[in-house]
């Protein structure tokens, strides 16, 4: 069971089995996880309240395909920071560009790993020259294309 230990809730099975549909068809319709379940949509509702107030829902979005969308490049950027006390300066400055999708914080060669998707390489180019190394506190970066995602997936409940 997981636990949250501010709030002293526990998730149960019932819990588990809700979040399983909704990771599989976030569409679907309370009332159809209530008839699936057996329960009443009610709870339904109330078990998705708590989930929503212990932060493991942490709400839902539509998945694009960027290529589809006309983005065709995704890259990753190992970051390199001057000083890692510049760290939560850089995470503002670099939220305000739209390109960088991901970002994380952390050990090993980098001092912060990020996803970039753009339209082309001009676009990647003009993102990684003019926007992200204009980021005060960025010593330098490594830029890796994706050629291809094989996997992409949330946590198995």
């Amino acid at each position: 069971m997981l636990k949250k230990e501010t709030q002293n809730l526990e998730i149960d099975n019932l819990d588990i089995d809700i979040l399983k549909q909704l990771m599989h068809d976030a569409t679907k319709p309370y009332t159809e996880i209530a008839k699936d379940l057996i329960v009443s949509g009610g709870t339904i509702h109330v078990r998705m309240k708590k989930l929503q107030e212990m932060g493991i829902i942490k709400g839902s979005h539509l998945i694009i395909d960027p290529q589809k969308a006309g983005y065709d490049i995704t890259a990753f950027l190992g970051i390199y920071l001057e000083k890692g006390i510049q760290y939560k300066d850089a995470v503002e400055q670099l939220s305000k560009i739209k390109e960088v999708v991901e970002l994380h914080y952390t050990t090993g060669a980098y001092s912060m790993f990020a996803k970039i998707i753009c339209r082309d390489t001009s676009h990647l180019r003009h993102v990684l020259n003019e926007e992200i190394q204009a980021v005060s506190g960025i010593q330098r970066t490594e830029t890796l294309i994706s050629l291809e995602e094989s996997i992409k997936r949330q946590i198995e409940l």
